[in-house]
């Protein structure tokens, strides 16, 4: 069944935070500030490793890079168009506005929880390919290890963050069911170069976001979402020369 991947890992986020709840009470301050902080760290490395992952081959006897300029042209530009539409003023609004429907005006973490824990769950290499695989093979195997992970990690930030955490639920099923959709009407379009490309940027946001968590608000992720489009023109156009 195309989208169970998707419905599988929006269920293991709301179990992982709805667990990560049940522990918040019973974690004082104090813990819960080095939590905070070593997921930055860890979010950090993640992203990191995947970019670099893409970024470095080992040519002719020695390391060499590739993507610089890919990276380069997709954040600067992706990151203007994003900055003109003002996606995470977008974001920031959705967040009150669920916290509000919930009864959580009190909770100052809320909105944070939400945006950064959705990003980390949405831009990462895992939800863009899991979900391609989903819509054009039916193929849900790697959404399934992710909502494992998801769950793993949403139980750390819900402890942290509080119920804000919860709520990534809903850009996750949003997000990943509409590449799952895409893929599906156009699979046969989405060429293996576009998904190492599309992974590999989405990692460079993903340490975007651990700085973010680590050493509070220095990037606006948000509004560099649409830097995931640039490789998708990118080859579209490289197909055509």
């Amino acid at each position: 069944m195309i989208g169970l991947g998707t419905l599988i890992n929006t269920a293991g986020v709301i179990a992982g935070g709805l667990i990560g709840l049940g522990l918040k009470n019973g974690i004082r301050k104090n813990m819960q500030e080095i939590m905070m902080q070593a997921c930055g760290v860890a979010t950090i490395f993640i992203g990191g490793a995947g970019a670099l992952s893409k970024m470095l081959v080992f040519q002719d006897g020695k390391i060499e890079t590739q993507g610089t300029m890919l990276l380069i042209f997709s954040l600067v530009l992706g990151s203007l168009l994003g900055e003109w539409i003002n996606i995470e003023q977008k974001m920031d609004l959705l967040g009150e506005r669920i916290k509000k429907a919930v009864k959580a005006e009190n909770d100052h973490l809320f909105v944070d929880g939400f945006v950064n824990v959705s990003l980390i769950i949405c831009v990462g290499a895992m939800a863009i390919v899991g979900a391609i695989q989903d819509g054009i093979s039916g193929d849900y195997s790697l959404l399934v290890a992710k909502a494992i992970l998801d769950l793993i990690i949403v139980v750390v930030f819900a402890a942290t963050y509080g119920i804000g955490a919860v709520f990534s639920a809903v850009p996750i099923f949003i997000y990943q069911g509409a590449i799952t959709l895409a893929a599906a009407f156009l699979g046969s379009f989405v060429s293996e170069a576009v998904i190492n490309d599309l992974s590999f940027i989405g990692s460079a946001l993903i340490f975007c976001v651990g700085v973010n968590i680590g050493f509070g608000k220095k990037f606006r992720v948000g509004n560099m979402l649409p830097a995931l489009l640039i490789p998708v023109f990118y080859e579209i156009i490289r197909s055509f020369l």
